[in-house]
């Protein structure tokens, strides 16, 4: 029976390269974000075409309502769900010092990235207990993508670093919480990765590259992503619960 996946923030980016690898594992494939339908036609088109039953939920995962709807979708269309991918995320609308950044900012940031994901894995860690205690071969895995700013302190953006190290720290809670049911719970901390997001910095860090940031000199890809999530999802690292995967080209390996 084919595993069931839902990726948040699937629509472009990290979220489409992750689900476009577990489609290709033979996962069906729930893809949540914001945007209405058709402005994400040809993402669902791609998956399509792998062979996979992608299911388009449009959720905010700040809504509990909407978290809700969406977890009613994937039971009523697929039955299960095997794995969740905590993708969606968001950097502040302006890069502030710490000395001058909005409350407003932290807590859209915050919200987005932290508190949605946080409950959205509460009510399906639930779900997956639940699957796990009527089917004791029942296999699931939660995946959730932070950063390398989780530890890497950038004091113009001090919100999204403290949402994502509270995401490396929502990592080990529920590893720990769902140890005795058999669900490891993994943490990927992606580098500086070509997408959107850092598309407005790519002159940046196109410099810092080239003057030798990063061991693997070059930009990572939503690829990249993927494939290390695909990993998880197989089992490959049943052993490795509450870890965190770094997938960043060497930037976090100290050098004299």
């Amino acid at each position: 029976m084919k595993k069931t996946a839902l990726i948040t923030g699937a629509g472009r980016g990290i979220g489409l390269g992750i689900a476009k690898f577990l489609a290709k594992d033979g996962c069906n494939v729930a893809v949540c974000d914001v945007h209405p339908e058709e402005a994400v036609q040809s993402a669902l088109d791609e998956l399509r075409e792998l062979g996979t039953e992608a299911l388009y939920c449009r959720a905010d995962v700040t809504d509990a309502q909407a978290r809700t709807a969406m977890l009613t979708a994937i039971r009523e269309r697929f039955g299960r769900l095997n794995v969740l991918v905590n993708n969606a995320g968001v950097a502040p609308k302006v890069r502030a010092d710490i000395l001058e950044a909005t409350e407003e900012s932290y807590d859209r940031v915050m919200t987005i990235n932290l508190k949605g994901p946080y409950f959205l894995t509460q009510a399906v860690a639930r779900w997956m207990v639940e699957q796990k205690q009527s089917d004791a071969g029942f296999e699931a895995c939660i995946v959730n993508i932070s950063s390398i700013s989780a530890t890497v302190a950038s004091p113009a953006r001090g919100e999204y670093c403290l949402s994502k190290a509270g995401v490396s720290m929502a990592t080990k809670l529920f590893a720990a919480r769902l140890g005795e049911f058999g669900i490891p719970v993994y943490e990927i901390r992606p580098g500086i990765i070509a997408t959107d997001m850092t598309s407005a910095v790519k002159d940046k860090y196109d410099k810092l590259i080239a003057e030798g940031l990063l061991v693997q000199s070059r930009w990572g890809t939503p690829e990249d992503i993927g494939k290390a999530v695909a990993a998880l999802a197989r089992g490959d690292f049943a052993y490795s619960t509450g870890q965190a995967i770094m997938v960043d080209g060497g930037f976090s390996v100290p050098r004299l």
